[in-house]
C-alpha cells in the first residue's frame, strides 16, 4: 500500500475511496496531484476545514502534489449540500477579499513552488468565467442524469424538507464535476478529496472524467466529525473557530484544543497533529487528571502547526501561569457552585450582573467568557468537564474574573 494511504488509514482520515487498489497502484508510479476545493464564503477558513487541509499536508509529506482549489467561480452559487436554505450571494468584491484571506492559511500547512511535489493554488474562476452556456450544456450537461441527481443526499435533504432548491444551486454539482475535469486536463490532477458530504459530487466528477476523456481518476472522503457529545466539530458557544490570527488569536486557538472532551483527545491527536501514533495511543489512553497533559500536547502541537512553535509555547505558558502556578488561585476570587450550573446564574453569583436578564445581555454582547473563550449560548451550563485543575475561569470583559469551584 502507498505510504499516503497507509498513514491516512492509521490516523483515521479515510471514510470512503472509489478504488483504493487502483489508486495505490497509481501512487506508486510517482507523485499524484490531488485537490480539495474551498469556496470563498468568508475571509478565513475555520476548524471545520482543517481535516481536508491536513489531508493535503499528508499528501505532500508522502511525496505527492497537493492542489488547493479556491472557488472564485462556484462561490457565486454556493454549495447546497446538506443545507436547508441557499447561501447568501456574495459580490465579486467580497469574494476577492475572502480569497485573499484564505490564501494566508495555506502557507502554514503547505510548501508552495514549482517542483513535482510542491503545492499549487488555483481558482476555478479561471475556467468557469469563460464558459459559454449552450456549449457547456451540450458538452458537459449531457453526461448528467437529472433522475440520478435527484437521488443524491445533498439534494434529497432539501427536497424532503420541502425547502426551495434553486436551479442555480442545482447546477453546483455540474460545476464541481467540471472543476475535476479541468484540473486533470490542465494539471494532471487524478484525485479529489473532501468531506463525506461531498461524496456524491466527487463521484459525479470521477464519472465525468471517464465519460468525456476515458480517464481514470479517484475520489476520497474524510469522515464527518462530531465531538464525543455529538456536536459538530469546530462549533463552539462563541461561534466558528477561525484559522487566521486576525479572526482568532493564537491563545484562543490553543484554548479551543485545550477544552477538547476527554473522549476525543486520542482521535484529535491523530487527526490534527503529527505526533507519532505510538505516542498518540499512549496519550489517548490516559485517564483522570493525567488526560489534561494529553490535552496540552494536543493544544500546543495543533497551535504550533498553524501559528508557529513560538506562539504555541507562549500560549501554553500563559495558560500554565494562570491555571497551574497558582497565580490565578492567589489573585482571583472564587465562588462555589453545584455543577452543572447555568452560566447566567454564575454570572449573577459572581457579581458580574445584577439579574439573569442582565447576564443574558452580557452574553449577547460577547462580554462573558468561560476559560477565556467567549460564551455565545445563553443556555450554556458550566460542567465538571470545564474544570482546569479544579476550577473554571469565568470572566466579564477583560478585567473581571472569578474561579468557579465545585461545591463541597
Amino acid at each position: 500500500m502507498d505510504e499516503f494511504l497507509q498513514v491516512a488509514r492509521e490516523r483515521g482520515y479515510i471514510h470512503q475511496v472509489t478504488d483504493e487498489a487502483a489508486m495505490a497502484a497509481r501512487m506508486k508510479q510517482g507523485p499524484l496531484p490531488a485537490y480539495v476545493g474551498f469556496d470563498c464564503t468568508a475571509d478565513s477558513l475555520h476548524v471545520g476545514h482543517l481535516l481536508s487541509i491536513m489531508m493535503l499536508r499528508l499528501l505532500q509529506r508522502t511525496g505527492h502534489k497537493p492542489v488547493a482549489l479556491l472557488g472564485g467561480g462556484t462561490t457565486r452559487i454556493g454549495d447546497p449540500s446538506f443545507r436547508d436554505e441557499a447561501r447568501p450571494l456574495l459580490t465579486d468584491e467580497q469574494i476577492e477579499v475572502n480569497k485573499a484571506g484564505i490564501r494566508k492559511t495555506f502557507a502554514s500547512f503547505l510548501s508552495f513552488g514549482e517542483g513535482a511535489t510542491d503545492a499549487m493554488m488555483v481558482d476555478n474562476k479561471d475556467w468557469l468565467d469563460r464558459l459559454l452556456y449552450i456549449p457547456f450544456l451540450r458538452d458537459i450537461g449531457r453526461h448528467f442524469s437529472v433522475n440520478r441527481m435527484l437521488t443524491m443526499d445533498s439534494v434529497k435533504l432539501r427536497l424532503d424538507r420541502e425547502q426551495p432548491l434553486s436551479f442555480l444551486e442545482f447546477n453546483y454539482m455540474l460545476l464541481q464535476s467540471y472543476d475535476f475535469l479541468e484540473l486533470r486536463r490542465r494539471h494532471g490532477v487524478a484525485l479529489q478529496m473532501g468531506g463525506s458530504d461531498q461524496w456524491g459530487n466527487i463521484i459525479m466528477g470521477v464519472e465525468l472524467n471517464r465519460r468525456c476523456d476515458g480517464a481514470e481518476v479517484f475520489g476520497l472522503t474524510t469522515p464527518l466529525l462530531t465531538t464525543a457529545s455529538g456536536t459538530k466539530m469546530g462549533k463552539t458557544a462563541g461561534g466558528a473557530v477561525w484559522l487566521n490570527p486576525d479572526r482568532l488569536a493564537p491563545y484562543d486557538y490553543w484554548q479551543f484544543w485545550r477544552n477538547t472532551e476527554d473522549a476525543d483527545v486520542g482521535r484529535f491527536l491523530a487527526l490534527f497533529t503529527e505526533v507519532p501514533m505510538d505516542e498518540v495511543r499512549r496519550l489517548g489512553a490516559l485517564g483522570g487528571a493525567e488526560v489534561n497533559e494529553a490535552k496540552k500536547v494536543l493544544a500546543t502541537e495543533a497551535t504550533a502547526m498553524l501559528h508557529g512553535r513560538e506562539a504555541a509555547t507562549l500560549a501554553a505558558e500563559t495558560a500554565r501561569r494562570a491555571f497551574e502556578e497558582g497565580q490565578a488561585a492567589e489573585t482571583l476570587p472564587s465562588i462555589a457552585a453545584t455543577l452543572p450550573a447555568a452560566a447566567i446564574d454564575l454570572a449573577v453569583q459572581a457579581g458580574f450582573a445584577a439579574s439573569k436578564g442582565e447576564a443574558r445581555r452580557l452574553i449577547r454582547q460577547g462580554g462573558l467568557r468561560l476559560n477565556d473563550a467567549a460564551i455565545g449560548d445563553e443556555a450554556l451550563e458550566v460542567t465538571e468537564a470545564d474544570l482546569r485543575d479544579g476550577a473554571a475561569k469565568l470572566s466579564a470583559g477583560r478585567k473581571r474574573h472569578v474561579l468557579v469551584r465545585p461545591a463541597a
